[in-house]
């Protein structure tokens, strides 16, 4: 699958983006490399990318600019690196929709587990039920798509499309995060990461009537998170 896919990697620190570039190359990937917003809005409007690999720190528009900006035309995978320590920052890229973080410094080979785990997700074998039905809204496996009791569709990042998948194949049951995680990301959940808390708030915004008061999603206080429609699959 590899040798199909595309990566690009946004970062202004060139020794990074060489040594990514050549380690990802290696591995059977096409890579394309900017080293600020205006080069990466520029490769993606001439280039059909499968997954991006962007910095948070950067001058002119930073990577959670670029993120945001993405997310609102885009459900590319992102991968958000960002420097040790900064909580804060990966916190606020997965609310602006990235689907995974990675701080800094980082092994190549850990970023290249990454992103073939992202990226399995996003193309992985097509379920037997291809619509699922919940509440008035309908998740199309296929197509990725979330149609909403009105007809409209909701673009869904990878990550918030994978928390929704797991919701609906565990309806009914009460899912920790460590569940969560590794029902999402392959991985168990570190103590302090809220990476599945930031997560379920985005997709609350896109499917509860009142994201502050879900009734679809709900917190099990000391346990994690139950989804409570019911599923029809067809």
């Amino acid at each position: 699958m590899s040798s199909a896919n595309r990566i690009l990697i946004v970062d202004d620190d060139v020794e990074i983006c060489n040594l990514l570039q050549k380690f990802l190359t290696q591995h059977g990937y096409k890579v394309l490399m900017a080293n600020n917003g205006r080069q990466m809005q520029h490769l993606l409007s001439i280039n059909k990318v499968d997954l991006i690999v962007l910095d948070i720190m950067m001058p002119g528009s930073d990577g959670l600019e670029l993120c945001r900006k993405l997310r609102t035309k885009s459900g590319i995978p992102i991968i958000m690196l960002s420097a040790m320590g900064d909580e804060a920052d990966r916190v606020v890229g997965l609310e602006v929709g990235a689907d995974d973080y990675l701080p800094k410094p980082f092994s190549p080979r850990e970023l290249l587990a990454r992103i073939k785990a992202l990226l399995r997700r996003v193309h992985g074998e097509l379920p037997t039920a291809a619509q699922i039905k919940f509440d008035a809204w309908t998740l199309d496996r296929n197509k990725r798509h979330l149609i909403s009791p009105d007809g409209l569709t909701i673009p869904l990042s990878a990550g918030e499309f994978d928390l929704l998948v797991a919701f609906i194949e565990h309806a009914g049951r009460t899912l920790n995060r460590d569940q969560l995680m590794d029902l999402t990301r392959g991985r168990e959940a570190d103590p302090f990461d809220r990476t599945i808390d930031v997560q379920v708030g985005r997709l609350r915004k896109k499917i509860e009537k009142d994201p502050k008061n879900p009734e679809l999603v709900i917190t099990v206080r000391g346990g994690g998170y139950r989804f409570t429609p019911k599923v029809e699959k067809y």
